[in-house]
């Protein structure tokens, strides 16, 4: 059985604690609001991230070599898009195998590779090397993909890239390289002559081509987002 003074001693103690425990939760709350922005600043900072902001980048630099085309020119912005290009399997490759895949870089990445290549599609459309038919199809494809990948990944289905979407970019990305050079050249594969060829013929028909890869990916995307969401299946993960 406790003494008076004792009981006093206990309740004053358990005051005590409950003063001291009090300001926990604000505090925490404070840590946690800062440490977002730090978090962010790091992920920005991280190497593949950084590859990815390097090809957003370059694009200025690529819009004016392209804007006055002559041969020389043509090579330099030929040269800085291959660069974009590979450093766009390069940064996915150390994400993956430095454990840096972050939010920020899912979705940096994506814009990046559509950036440049409307840049170059759009400059290349008044110099005569792709018509304007071909432009609108291609972006109109890309920003309604864009637009159903965000539905889906609201209602929780994560889409991925199919074969026909990869073949569709290997063949932008060469179509796009042999435009932007433009001019006809004497080429040799191999120690086979192949006279003089025109590559901004070469390029427009390897365009056409990820154009018909492009809706046949774009359909069973469609398709497969449809029957995703009759069936209401969350966090299912599907092929475009």
């Amino acid at each position: 059985m406790e003494s008076p003074g004792e009981s006093r001693n206990h309740k004053a103690r358990r005051r005590e604690s409950k003063n001291v425990a009090a300001p926990a939760p604000i505090a925490q709350s404070a840590v946690g609001h800062a440490v977002r922005p730090r978090l962010l600043a790091l992920d920005v900072r991280s190497i593949p991230n950084l590859l990815t902001l390097g090809r957003v980048a370059v694009i200025p630099f690529f819009v004016w070599l392209v804007d006055k085309p002559t041969p020389a020119r043509g090579l330099w912005a030929c040269l800085l898009f291959s660069v974009a290009a590979m450093s766009d399997m390069v940064d996915g490759y150390l994400a993956r195998r430095l454990n840096a895949v972050t939010i920020l870089g899912k979705f940096l990445d994506p814009l990046a590779d559509k950036l440049i290549v409307m840049s170059a599609v759009v400059w290349l459309c008044p110099m005569g090397r792709i018509p304007a038919w071909a432009v609108v199809l291609l972006l109109g494809r890309e920003l309604a993909i864009t637009g159903l990948r965000s539905v889906a990944a609201s209602e929780g289905v994560v889409i991925g890239a199919g074969s026909g979407g990869k073949m569709k970019t290997a063949l932008q990305m060469i179509g796009i390289v042999a435009l932007v050079l433009g001019y006809p050249y004497h080429l040799t594969y191999f120690g086979f002559d192949l006279g003089i060829v025109d590559l901004a013929r070469v390029g427009r028909g390897l365009v056409y081509l990820s154009l018909v890869f492009s809706f046949l990916s774009a359909a069973e995307y469609v398709q497969l987002f449809k029957s995703t969401g009759e069936r209401h299946s969350p966090h299912r993960d599907v092929s475009a």
